[in-house]
């Protein structure tokens, strides 16, 4: 008896266990959707054949056969290089880069928001994930060589590993990879990012988090503390470089100068003008709002940690941009966005769903109660419990009544009849069968399901606020790739003028915008001046006698003085200055 019981409880298990199996698999499919989404938006939107950015070409020449590397200055570290060398170090493609990063980038989203799964609803992952996918900032530098997405969804990753780490050792090596990746990326940003999960970490319970935490920053910047020692004089003159070509790092209100980035303009140096249209930059102001916002939500949900704990890791990671230097770039907060992402979700669906009917709540309030009997048939006892009814007697030991099935754990007999009892309370949704009882409370750091009925007045304007939202974040988008694309073109047309004047591989562009030109026509960069400086006038004058040079000049400036002699041509907005040995000029 006791063996057929046994068997029959472990097959349930099993088909409970299967249940929970198929339905953490569709859980998947709605982050899975926003992630396969948000690639192909890039794809669409910002287009393969979108040309290298100024930044991009340093970090893809790395790598690249097409042209000489460029000169790697003090802030930037070798992640994105190797980012992109399984595609670039053997293909000059620009729209094969491009379609990779893409679909790349669309899986490590994917995979972030799922390390966050149990400690959300799946609707709030999903919707998080579709408001930092849709922002313009996040459409326009996901397919792009460039490091700041990768940190963002690293850091979004790191932060929900820490979370269940204490419960969940599989998630010790997700915090370790999202950590070395950031780190691998940009090392200081990795700092600040993960200066709340470093706080965290000399709690007693999250001891081991810190370790695994510290050895993953650590894997990921080595290569970078190396290199310092190798080619900048040390890890403190790197640093110090490094500060000194953002314009010192030290206190600045760039508060105003990321507003107007926010207009389209992929760097804000020197940030002066007018601010974009309000309609651009209401969503910003949101923010910090629907933040505040969720933490309330999260008092009342039982996950304050899953909510405090990203926010603090994007008010940490925005820090610097915000107050520490003295220009501005869309792209520097992506990690902030992506850590707001999921608790501005969750602050948002909580205005949109009604709350429980008071029943319900008083009901949650109270402590659960035992699962009931089965009432038995008449004549028959439960075999477990003989003496449940003393007077009947004994059950012969071969009543088949029992035998053959599993048992109900008993509840204590009912009250008598004179003694008052309070009205159970409702019950939660019925289960689907086989359960007999009432369905489990949810687990702590899960709100009970919403019900299904909405508040129809803030329904209708959370998504009258989301359209347009989305509507400016197109405009925008579709501003910048606009511009890029002129941008790229200008660039190309200066290479191919260059080449028709002569200057071809091996050869070398310095002056005005030479890095994205340089790698457009093959050739090497040098600057004399600026964070790019490597040379020396006398350099490029003895490199001129023995190989092409060309020297970009803004339309209207003076050329500098080794090109004072040059023939020259105009092309576009520049001046082409050019030699080329050997030829008559």
């Amino acid at each position: 008896m006791a063996g057929s019981a046994h068997a029959a409880v472990d097959t349930a298990n099993r088909e409970h266990a299967r249940r929970a199996s198929a339905g953490s698999g569709h859980a998947v499919w709605p982050t899975a959707v926003v992630a396969a989404a948000f690639s192909l938006a890039q794809l669409v939107l910002v287009r393969p054949g979108l040309g290298l950015g100024w930044d991009e070409t340093v970090y893809v020449s790395q790598v690249s056969g097409h042209a000489p590397a460029s000169f790697f200055s003090a802030p930037r570290a070798r992640g994105v290089s190797l980012l992109v060398a399984p595609v670039a170090a053997w293909s000059s493609s620009t729209a094969l880069l491009r379609i990779y990063l893409a679909l790349l980038s669309g899986l490590a989203l994917f995979l972030a928001l799922r390390a966050w799964r149990g400690l959300f609803p799946v609707r709030v992952l999903a919707f998080g994930g579709a408001l930092f996918a849709s922002l313009w900032v996040t459409l326009f530098y996901g397919p792009q060589a460039m490091p700041n997405y990768w940190v963002a969804v690293a850091a979004l990753t790191a932060v929900a590993c820490c979370l269940r780490a204490p419960t969940d050792r599989g998630a010790l090596w997700g915090l370790a990879g999202s950590a070395a990746v950031m780190a691998w990326m940009r090392p200081v940003d990795a700092v600040w990012a993960t200066v709340p999960l470093l706080a965290l970490g000399l709690a007693r319970r999250h001891r081991r988090a810190l370790l695994v935490l510290l050895a993953g920053l650590a894997a990921g910047a080595a290569e970078w503390v190396i290199e310092a020692y190798a080619s900048y004089g040390g890890l403190a003159r790197r640093l110090s470089d490094g500060s000194a070509i953002q314009g010192g790092l030290g206190w600045h209100f760039a508060v105003v100068d990321q507003l107007r980035g926010l207009g389209g303009r992929t760097l804000c140096r020197p940030c002066t003008g007018a601010l974009p249209h309000p309609l651009v930059t209401l969503w910003w102001f949101a923010l910090p709002v629907l933040a505040v916002l969720a933490l309330v939500v999260a008092r009342r949900g039982r996950r304050r940690a899953a909510t405090v704990l990203p926010l603090a890791c994007a008010a940490t990671a925005a820090f610097p941009y915000l107050f520490l230097i003295g220009y501005a770039a869309p792209r520097f907060l992506l990690p902030a966005y992506a850590l707001l992402a999921i608790p501005v979700a969750d602050a948002l669906a909580h205005l949109t769903a009604r709350s429980r009917p008071p029943a319900q709540r008083s009901a949650s309030r109270l402590p659960s109660r035992p699962a009931r009997r089965l009432p038995a048939r008449p004549g028959r006892r439960s075999a477990a419990h003989p003496s449940a009814h003393p007077s009947h007697g004994s059950t012969p030991p071969s009543a088949p009544a029992t035998a053959d099935r599993p048992t109900v754990d008993p509840v204590p007999d009912s009250p008598p009849a004179d003694v008052p009892t309070r009205d159970p309370a409702p019950d939660p949704a019925p289960c689907p069968a086989p359960h007999r009882s009432p369905c489990p409370t949810p687990p702590p750091g899960q709100l009970p399901p919403p019900h299904p009925a909405r508040r129809p007045l803030a329904l209708v304007l959370v998504c009258a606020c989301l359209a347009v939202h989305l509507a400016v974040q197109l405009v925008v988008l579709l501003h910048v790739v606009g511009a890029a694309t002129a941008a790229h073109d200008a660039w190309g047309r200066t290479a191919a003028e260059m080449r028709s004047r002569g200057v071809r591989p091996p050869c070398l562009v310095t002056g005005h915008e030479a890095i994205p030109v340089a790698f457009a026509a093959g050739c090497a960069s040098a600057a004399t001046s600026g964070p790019n400086a490597n040379t020396t006038e006398d350099g490029i004058t003895r490199t001129a006698r023995r190989t092409p040079v060309a020297t970009l000049v803004p339309a209207g400036s003076a050329p500098p003085r080794y090109a004072r002699d040059w023939p020259s041509v105009p092309v576009g907005a520049v001046r082409l200055y050019y030699v080329v040995p050997g030829a008559a000029s």
